[in-house]
């Protein structure tokens, strides 16, 4: 015909592969179609022990009995309900035992079989080759779009009844956006059962011997089953070597030691093959994820690697065992160790998410990255791991990763090239791991910003500190070298700091350690005397329930340095707007009498990074005036939002049950009041500081500081405010009570304590201010 490119894609000098074990004994169902001899030409072509029976020739029992290895449907005339004989009930019970295979009619079989409807399409197909747009996966894996397919049908499953348990695996696209058309295979979502429309057997379809020597490949009867013993199959001895014969003579005789490299990374693949088929893990799934912007956001690993209070930048390893040393801290919380590795100087955090060795996993880098959420200047977090796949690194990506590790001596090179690509496109630059002379050549050559030397000898597990040194001459200038595994104290590091190493990793030495500030200190010293305290503590006084333009002046000339107004409807203490604006004019006028300056450690000088908490508490000091607060409860956001603007709030206060993530879309500070038990306190990167209060406020209900001094004790980034039953008489002792945390509290709160007869008392403001202060001055002085 005039204008159509029909290629004949039959093999016209068929070549039969060897006898696949796996195959001997496939069972094809004919449907009475004469297509069904070339289905049985391609599989024989393929390895397969093929057997045919006529759909009506064999009973149900009698196919039971023949044990198949594989059920194969073949393409026929008429419906599938009505015309094709035992196979619907073949495919029914051998659906989850064997791989099972339907062709056109067969396919059409497996639709209605799972409870969809077999239809007309509109048109009558004899002959007709459209292009095929497929998931790339099962019978489609490695091959490419819009491939030339055969049709002979006129009825086929539609997509309003396709069953749950079944999706659509290729289509014909329709359409300018290519969307999804008639429906050209479908396959279940659980058992490896798969269906084509179309007939890869013909002469006009590209790839048909291909769609069925994938077929041929799989094994057991459900697709996390093939996963699994398609895992078991030999690795390919150039995972070890790279390819590069000459590392293959280096490894040839790795004995024992190499087998362990060679497990690891077979049950990964394994498990990794497992969980991409699994709904929701998916790579489609984790595509559509990345898509939608979810991945947390990240830092460059290179940068944070240059910005260190250390002479060495320290990547600090969560590890909870390892192959040659056994469990080293089974019972660690990884997010808790992090935050420990950040306030300790570490400029970047390794998570090893390997479960079998490393006791690991994906959801503990999850936990780390956001146990550093809202801290100044985190840590970069590594994933630690033997990455092979893309779907590693969109993975870890998605969980809050900022760079991963790719081994040289585990991957090919073009492998290693696309694995290292698809990273950077991603935004994270890879840590690139080597051990000898060819694997830094190797990464050198692939333009590896971050090389990483092992130490370790990843097929006999001996430790080498000289490694790194040996291997720097071979390393541009403006590459950084770490140097990994093996370091336990300043000894080991000692040298690096003179040859040119940018960075250590450190892993079993950090875990154990009882101090991990002052082994870090210990172990890499500093530029200079650095100090994570503050020298002098200020405790901020807040004069809530403020109503009075006079009441409000009092407290600033008091020393107060933050008036709150009651903005809740109903309250009796709520101020009218004109009030409201008058207690504003008097707060943002008003300068207050000059206060000793309090020194503080500067985020330039910090070792550490500076939790987010300590961070926002400086967001309540003003060196010129007192801060108004303006405070909500359960009102909507539209009227918080219309009323900052209107009375020029400089913070907002949320004393109901609002949302946490509301302090995102305020544009000021958020102080947001919890009991000392509530879900979402010390949740960081929305409200600035959270406000301990025994009641909703204003009550005089007395505050147990029992819990207050729990969460204190548990959490050493948190920073709060107290409020509740506070007055000029106990506040001193309360804030005494507290103890060694004291300076943690960053403020007080009070409301009906500075009242007499539900009236502010100018003279009970000035006594509470003067006894916090007072407070502050004995605790300054010491014991």
């Amino acid at each position: 015909m005039p204008g159509l490119d029909l290629i004949d894609h039959s093999p016209h000098h068929p070549s039969p592969s060897a006898k696949l074990p796996n195959a001997s004994n496939l069972v094809l169902i004919d449907n009475y179609d004469s297509f069904t001899w070339n289905v049985y030409q391609y599989l024989v072509l393929e390895g397969a022990s093929v057997t045919v029976y006529r759909n009506d020739e064999i009973t149900l029992e009698e196919l039971i009995a023949q044990d198949p290895t594989q059920l194969v449907v073949s393409p026929g005339p008429g419906h599938p309900d009505t015309d094709a004989g035992i196979s619907c009930a073949a495919i029914k019970y051998f659906g989850g035992k064997v791989p099972v295979l339907g062709v056109c009619m067969g396919e059409q079989c497996i639709f209605s079989v799972f409870g969809g409807r077999v239809d007309v399409t509109g048109e009558i197909l004899h002959g007709k080759t459209s292009p095929l747009r497929h998931d790339n996966r099962g019978v489609y894996a490695g091959l490419p779009q819009d491939l030339p397919v055969t049709r002979y049908h006129s009825l086929a499953g539609t997509h309003a009844t396709l069953p749950d348990c079944l999706e659509v695996s290729s289509w014909i696209a329709s359409g300018p956006d290519g969307g999804k058309g008639i429906i050209m295979g479908v396959r279940h979502q659980t058992l490896l059962v798969e269906g084509v429309q179309f007939h890869p057997e013909s002469i006009l379809t590209a790839e048909g011997r291909s769609m069925l020597k994938n077929f041929l490949r799989m094994r057991g009867g459900t697709w996390i089953e093939n996963a699994t013993l398609q895992a078991q199959l030999p690795v390919p001895s150039q995972i070890l070597s790279n390819g590069n014969s000459k590392d293959q003579n280096q490894s040839t005789n790795a004995g024992k030691n190499e087998s362990i490299l060679e497990k690891i990374y077979q049950h990964r693949m394994q498990a990794v093959a497992a969980q991409k088929i699994s709904p929701s893990q998916r790579p489609s799934d984790l595509e559509e994820l990345y898509n939608l912007d979810l991945a947390p956001p990240q830092i460059s690993f290179p940068d944070r690697l240059r910005s260190s209070p250390y002479p060495l930048s320290l990547m600090a390893e969560i590890k909870r065992a390892s192959p040659s040393k056994g469990p080293i801290s089974m019972d660690i919380s990884a997010p808790t160790q992090a935050r420990k590795y950040a306030t300790a100087g570490a400029s970047v955090i390794s998570v090893l998410t390997e479960p079998e060795w490393f006791k690991g996993s994906i959801d503990d880098l999850r936990a780390v990255r956001q146990s550093l959420q809202g801290l100044s200047h985190r840590p970069a977090v590594l994933r630690k791991e033997f990455i092979f796949d893309e779907y590693q690194i969109l993975e870890a990506r998605l969980a809050g990763a900022d760079t991963i590790l790719l081994i040289v001596k585990m991957l090919e090179t073009p492998v290693l090239q696309k694995l290292y690509t698809y990273s950077r496109t991603l935004g994270m630059e890879p840590l690139v791991e080597v051990q000898n002379v060819e694997e830094m050549q190797i990464a050198v050559k692939l333009g590896a910003q971050v090389i990483g030397v092992n130490n370790r000898n990843l097929t006999n597990f001996e430790v080498d500190l000289e490694t790194t040194s040996r291997l720097m001459d071979q390393v541009p200038s403006s590459t950084m070298v770490c140097a990994l595994s093996g370091i336990s104290g300043p000894d080991d590091v000692r040298a690096y700091k003179s040859n040119g190493v940018g960075a250590v990793l450190v892993g079993e030495a950090l875990m154990r350690a009882s101090d991990v500030t002052t082994f870090v200190s210990t172990l890499l010293g500093s530029s200079g005397q650095l100090s994570d305290t503050v020298s002098q503590h200020k405790t901020l006084v807040k004069i809530c329930g403020t109503r009075t333009p006079e009441a409000a002046k009092v407290a600033i000339e008091a020393g107060a340095d933050m008036v709150g107004i009651i903005l809740v409807q109903g309250r009796s203490r709520c101020v009218p707007t004109e009030t409201a604006l008058d207690i504003s004019n008097v707060v943002h006028q008003t300068k207050r009498a000059l206060t000793p300056k309090v020194s503080r450690t500067e985020p330039s000088e910090r070792t550490g990074a500076i939790d987010y908490f300590e961070q926002t508490s400086g967001f309540f000091r003003h060196s010129d005036r007192a801060l108004l607060v303006g405070v909500f409860q359960n009102q909507p956001l539209r009227y918080i939002l219309t009323q900052q603007r209107l009375l020029d709030l400089d913070v907002v206060q949320l004393h109901g049950s609002e949302p946490i993530e509301w302090a995102s879309l305020i544009p000021v500070p958020v102080i947001r009041r919890f009991g000392a038990g509530d879900a979402g306190l010390s949740t960081r990167g929305y409200h600035a500081l959270p406000l301990l209060d025994s009641a909703a406020g204003g009550t005089g209900k007395p505050l147990d500081l029992a819990p207050v001094q729990e969460l204190l004790k548990n959490d050493p980034g948190l920073r709060v405010i107290l409020a509740g039953g506070l007055h000029p008489e106990n506040v001193g002792a309360i804030l005494e009570q507290v103890g060694a945390r004291r300076t943690r509290v960053v403020a007080v709160d009070v409301s009906s304590g500075v009242e007499h007869d539900g009236v502010q008392s100018h003279e009970k403001i000035r006594a509470f201010v003067n006894a916090v202060r007072a407070r502050d001055e004995m605790d300054q002085q010491g014991p």
